[in-house]
Order: structure tokens, then C-alpha cells, then sequence
């Protein structure tokens, strides 16, 4: 490896494997496709390794470029708190925002999050909104929301900032006792806890093939914080993003081969972003830490405006 390693080379690597190829790449940065060719090149030769294999359909990155893609996306979110530490004197961000999150993404995911944003933008106040619907953000009940579903005001501006992993998972005590799955078919005879107004589990068990009714459920509810302590209480087998399953050892995968549908995260906030230096910052923060806090791959899409019509309920 060079010792002149430039970590300014971080970006391009970062918008390359996110986009997937070099001229998506390109058109993000502004740039030329050789340019970014050039950089990326340049970055393997100060690795002295391959980070993607140029293919007919694009850029496939290595194990390598895998691994480096959650330090990577560290190295970016420090840089951009670094960088708002060193202008918010002059951009006027002080004040409150209020963020809207899911139980889940607020009371586990967020945390050390907004303690690393309070470090980097110290006179922004947080109010969080913890609600599992989604927030009306033209109403002012919350300035940003993170939410698992697109919203569709047509008022709003969107970013996707991650892909959240699923899994099936229950506790040690639950599994001595009633022994563990093996197969997917093996779910069937295992007590479950499910959603009460919310059908996914159902669904997901529909699109299998083995359509189930709510007597299959040890346990349901919609709160997401009592859905997780049932599972840890060794009430049944339950379903949850995989940044929880680390919180606790007494929970535990189960079926790794079982494949769930991933949960996006949307970055979501009015139109206000465009003029408020204090929104904007928040936002921006939490464009690139929420990713870095997940510790995986995420696709990033540009800020789009919203579809109209209706709006959807959230996890």
C-alpha cells in the first residue's frame, strides 16, 4: 500500500460503488467518466488492490471494496461534521428541528447518531417526534423524518440513504425450549409474534406459499418497542431489522439463509431544506451518519420531489 494515501479519493469511491458504474458515478460528481476512472484507478494503486471488476453492465465491487465501504462512509460523515463545525459560525444553524422516527430507528438506531451531531452542530436543539405513522411535515409536526416508506406529498423533498437487512430471530430461552428452525416450512409450528393491525408477516408468509391467519400468533401488537421485548421474553420467532439484533445476546438469528424484503430508509423533509441553513445541516448530517451507523452498503439517490397523491402509513 502507498503511504501517500489520499483520502480525498474516499468520495468517488463512495459515489462509484453506490451508483454502480462510471458514468452514473460521473453524473453525480459533475464530472467526466474518465475522470472518475482515473480516480478510482489511482485509489487501487494506493491500496495496491482492486476495489471493482469492469463489467459489460458496470462496476461489480470486490470482497475487498465490500469491506471498505462502512469505514469509508465513516471517514465521509466525519468529514462532513468536521466541515460543519468550521462554518456553522457563519451559516446561522442555531435552533431546534424536529425529527420524526419510527420506535425502533428512534429509540436504537438514533441515539449515538444524534450524540455524534450534537458534537458537530452543539447549537442545534433536537425535539424528537417518536411515532410509528408518518408524520405530516406540510402540518409542521416534525422539520425531517426518517421513515421506512416513501411518503407521497407532493411538497416534500426524498432521499433513499439505506436498505436496512431483515431477520427472523428469538431468544435463547424460547429456542431450548421448543428447539430451533430449520427450514422455512419449520415456522409453521413455531409460536410467532406478529403485527395486530399491520399484515406484512402475513403477507410475507402468503408470497411463500403457506398463508397463515393471526391464530398463528403467540403475540401481536403494532408498538415496536413491545414487539421486540416479546421476542427477548421468548414468546415466539419475530421478524426485525438486523441493527437490533446486536442490542441484546439473549436474541439470536435464526433461518440465515431465509430471504426477507430489505426496508428502506427514506430522508425526508420539506422544500423549507432549500433556504434553512439549521435544516439543511441536520439533514445533511443524517444523510451520512444514518448509513455510517448501519454499518453497510446503502444506495443514495439524488433529492427528488415527491408523487403526489396519497400517503402511506410507515413502520
Amino acid at each position: 500500500m502507498d503511504n501517500a494515501f489520499d483520502w480525498r479519493l474516499v468520495q468517488t469511491f463512495l459515489v462509484a460503488l453506490d451508483r454502480g458504474s462510471l458514468l452514473g458515478a460521473a453524473r453525480q460528481l459533475g464530472t467526466s467518466q474518465p475522470t472518475v476512472g482515473r480516480q478510482i484507478a489511482e485509489l487501487e494503486q494506493q491500496l495496491g488492490a482492486v476495489l471493482f471488476e469492469r463489467t459489460g453492465r458496470g462496476l461489480k465491487p470486490t470482497e475487498l471494496a465490500l469491506t471498505l465501504a462502512a469505514p469509508a462512509r465513516q471517514m465521509a460523515a466525519a468529514a462532513l461534521a468536521l466541515n460543519q463545525q468550521l462554518h456553522s459560525a457563519n451559516d446561522d444553524v442555531a435552533g431546534t428541528v424536529r425529527i420524526a422516527a419510527s420506535q425502533p430507528v428512534a429509540c436504537y438506531l438514533l441515539p449515538p447518531v444524534l450524540l455524534a451531531m450534537r458534537q458537530a452542530l452543539p447549537t442545534v436543539q433536537v425535539a424528537l417526534v417518536v411515532s410509528n405513522a408518518v408524520s405530516n411535515l406540510l402540518a409542521r409536526e416534525a422539520d425531517i423524518a426518517l421513515r421506512m416508506v416513501r411518503p407521497d406529498q407532493s411538497s416534500l423533498v426524498a432521499k433513499l440513504i439505506a436498505n436496512v437487512s431483515v431477520s427472523a430471530c428469538a431468544s435463547r430461552t424460547y429456542l431450548s425450549q421448543h428447539g430451533e428452525p430449520l427450514v422455512p416450512t419449520d415456522l409453521l409450528r413455531h409460536s410467532l409474534v406478529g403485527y395486530d393491525q399491520q399484515d406484512d408477516i402475513v403477507k410475507g408468509f402468503a408470497a411463500m406459499g403457506h398463508p397463515i391467519s393471526q391464530a398463528h400468533f403467540a403475540l401481536r401488537t403494532d408498538d415496536m418497542i413491545a414487539y421486540w421485548q416479546a421476542i427477548r421474553a421468548g414468546l415466539g420467532v419475530g421478524f426485525v431489522a438486523d441493527y437490533m439484533l446486536g442490542l441484546h445476546a439473549d436474541v439470536v438469528r435464526v433461518l440465515p439463509g431465509l430471504a426477507l424484503p430489505n426496508l428502506p430508509v427514506w430522508l425526508t423533509v420539506h422544500r423549507e431544506v432549500r433556504t434553512s441553513a439549521r435544516i439543511r445541516a441536520v439533514y445533511d448530517f443524517l444523510a451520512h451518519a444514518v448509513p455510517a451507523a448501519l454499518g453497510g452498503p446503502h444506495r443514495t439517490a439524488t433529492m427528488a420531489p415527491l408523487p403526489s397523491p396519497h400517503t402511506k402509513d410507515a413502520k
